[in-house]
């Protein structure tokens, strides 16, 4: 089975959407210092390129998050593969994904960072499938693009580990 990619979201546009919510999270945060944290390895590039335009001090954390595997769909077992190094209590806390799909994986990771009490605590989502959502009360504090349920890569998003150095977003399509 071979592949096509189909530009959903250009990289200008994903450009300009980071550095309006790096703007927003510099306003909302002043005067304090964040921890990013980030989930392995999809939202690394997103990450990356927030903490760029971000205008405060960030540390930086990795959690590494198994809910697909090869596929195109999630399991549905959300498996913590990497935790964190270091401790959030007390500390401002954004967690930046890649992209929300169904929302078990963010419920997951919200319950047991949540569990550490850190001072705040926000979502940062590139993309959000809205539609595609189970699991109610989840949606991100700060979104960059609300997509359709299409099948994505690119920016830091694959199959099977292919199409994550692309600079758009893509729609995937099965030749």
């Amino acid at each position: 089975m071979s592949e096509r990619v189909h530009v959903l979201i250009g990289e200008e546009d994903i450009k300009a959407k980071i550095k309006e919510i790096a703007e927003k999270i510099t306003q909302d945060y002043a005067g304090t210092q964040l921890t990013l944290i980030c989930i392995l390895k999809g939202g690394v590039i997103f990450m990356v390129d927030l903490a760029r335009q971000i205008k405060l001090p960030c540390a930086f954390e990795f959690m590494d998050i198994s809910s697909y595997g090869n596929s195109s769909t999630s399991s549905g077992v959300v498996k913590i593969e990497r935790d964190l190094d270091a401790e959030i209590t007390g500390k401002h806390v954004i967690l930046v994904e890649d992209i929300i799909d169904t929302g078990r994986t963010l419920s997951r990771l919200k319950e047991h960072l949540l569990a550490q009490r850190p001072a705040s605590f926000k979502i940062c989502a590139l993309l959000d499938k809205v539609e595609r959502r189970e699991v109610p009360g989840i949606a991100a504090d700060y979104t960059g693009f609300v997509i359709p349920n299409e099948f994505v890569v690119g920016y830091g998003l694959d199959y099977s580990q292919r199409y994550r150095n692309l600079p758009f977003v893509g729609r995937l399509e099965f030749l």
